[in-house]
């Protein structure tokens, strides 16, 4: 089984989104973990975001990358420049690296309307990003 790894600045928003979608998608061919070089706690709004797409996260907590260093991955995923520029060193030596900077819903200055249409716009970018490597890497 593969072992995947989502990794934010806060683990609070779109790294659950790809946490969420990469389980929904890969079903049981993949462990996947989500994690933040900090943590910030779970962003209500990305759950409610999710849920509307039929995904449930609200089970997720926010990690620290730190406390999956005894894992071995074969993906480490970030999801935003930040991370990708401060990631500690992970060890897992064969793990394939790859990025993609979603933008960040939760910095979104606006009306109601307009942050909840950041929030879906990043979680369908999100989607298919996850469906897309799903199908080309497990």
């Amino acid at each position: 089984m593969k072992n995947v790894l989502v990794l934010c600045t806060g683990n609070s928003c779109r790294s659950q989104m790809a946490q969420g979608y990469l389980e929904h998608f890969a079903k049981s061919r993949a462990n996947i973990y989500s994690a933040g070089i900090e943590t910030h706690g779970l962003n209500t709004k990305a759950v409610a975001i999710m849920k509307e797409d039929g995904i449930d996260i609200s089970s997720h907590t926010s990690n620290h990358v730190d406390e999956y260093a005894a894992i071995e991955f074969d993906f480490i995923i970030t999801v935003c420049d930040h991370a990708n520029e401060n990631c500690p060193f992970i060890p897992s030596k064969g793990a394939v690296r790859l990025h993609h900077n979603f933008t960040d819903p939760s910095k979104v200055e606006g009306s109601e309307e307009e942050i909840q249409e950041a929030f879906r716009s990043t979680r369908n970018q999100i989607k298919d990003w996850c469906e897309k490597f799903v199908n080309d890497n497990l």
